[in-house]
């Protein structure tokens, strides 16, 4: 019975982590962050602070069927609800966004993308895109390594978990 508690729990604890994990963790989050400046530095050469460009896309970006409610906007921003509605009065004086009630339920206020705020974000969207297709591969590379070796030492804990079934049938 005590071998059996020191191989359950010895198989739930993590194995080390390697050199290549580390280098694929840095890599990756390096690609990200790079991936992240580059696109400040676009929303702003449109025009735009970062956080509009990311209201914008995510104003247009929002999956079918959900409803651009500022709760949603703010989830999607990771934003408090009060933040979101700043953000949203900033953008709706320049032009870029519309307010408005629900008809369904006159508590909840929906937004709106307007010519003026798609026309900013199919700039820099436009940019972001040709920048993931030329450098996105590193990226890719990045996460691949993070998951192969992730799936790789499942498959090896797995392997390990039916071997040890098989030796427990064999002594039951």
């Amino acid at each position: 019975m005590a071998v059996y508690i020191v191989m359950r729990y010895t198989s739930r604890v993590a194995k080390e982590i390697t050199t290549a994990e580390y280098q694929a963790l840095a890599e990756m989050r390096y690609r990200i962050r790079k991936f992240v400046r580059e696109g400040d530095a676009a929303a702003r050469a449109a025009g735009l602070e970062p956080q509009q460009y990311l209201l914008l896309l995510a104003l247009r970006g929002l999956p079918e069927g959900e409803e651009a409610t500022i709760r949603t906007l703010a989830d999607r921003l990771a934003l408090k609800h009060h933040s979101a509605v700043e953000l949203i009065d900033r953008m709706e004086v320049h032009g870029y966004v519309r307010r408005s009630r629900s008809r369904d339920d006159r508590r909840r206020v929906l937004v709106a993308l307007l010519p003026r705020g798609e026309k900013l974000l199919e700039q820099v969207a436009r940019d972001r895109i040709s920048e993931l297709r030329a450098s996105g591969a590193a990226l890719v590379n990045a996460i691949s390594a993070l998951l192969e070796n992730g799936r790789s030492s499942r498959m090896e804990k797995d392997a390990a978990n039916a071997s040890r079934r098989g030796l427990e049938k064999k002594r039951g």
